[in-house]
């Protein structure tokens, strides 16, 4: 399943490289989410586990996402593991993390920088991660669906890279239909040994 390198696979990594240039913090690309693809989400929230947290190779991870994910949300799985396969090729990561969470508070008012080296984002359903480069002063919130690569406090030289701070949307103060997020988090397998595991993008 992973041996085929696709033209699409491809063109994603050369989009998403960027992130390792040394001046570059996060790189974020609006992606659109199938139909197909969406309702496979509203099935996992409404039938699957509020956090599933896999590790391993990226035979493995696809093992333990068989064995945990709903059947009619098969789909979601297929995204997942393509979005791992381009997070190992541009990290270098062998084994990974993956978080997959159902959130519905304000999990994470504050801005702050991740204790990580290279963090992938996606949230599948509802709405996507906030940045600032001004602490605040103007806010910048990814679409369902978008792509983004962060770097964290653990990734070589970031000090020199741009300052940008990120954060949980707020959801309390949301219409009730925006009140609940489908959120996929992809490390590098030892993220929460670290701080990594304590804040939710």
């Amino acid at each position: 399943m992973f041996s085929c390198t696709t033209r699409n696979h491809l063109e994603q990594i050369s989009a998403f490289r960027s992130i390792l240039s040394p001046h570059r913090s996060l790189v974020f690309h609006p992606q659109k989410i199938s139909s197909p693809l969406l309702q496979a989400a509203n099935t996992y929230l409404s039938e699957g586990p509020s956090l599933l947290v896999v590790r391993g190779s990226l035979s493995e991870i696809k093992e333990q996402l068989e064995a945990n994910c709903p059947t009619p949300a098969r789909l979601l799985i297929s995204d997942v593991l393509d979005l791992a396969k381009m997070y190992s090729d541009i990290s270098g990561h062998q084994n990974l993390r993956i978080r997959l969470e159902k959130i519905t508070t304000d999990s994470c008012r504050k801005f702050h920088v991740d204790c990580i080296d290279l963090r992938l984002l996606r949230t599948y359903v509802g709405p996507g991660v906030q940045w600032t480069t001004d602490n605040g002063c103007s806010v910048h919130e990814a679409p369902a669906g978008a792509v983004v690569f962060l770097k964290g406090k653990h990734f070589p030289g970031w000090e020199s890279a741009e300052t940008i701070l990120h954060r949980s949307p707020p959801l309390s103060s949301r219409p009730s239909e925006e009140r609940i997020r489908l959120l996929l988090t992809i490390d590098d397998s030892s993220a929460c040994l670290d701080g990594g595991f304590d804040m939710v993008a």
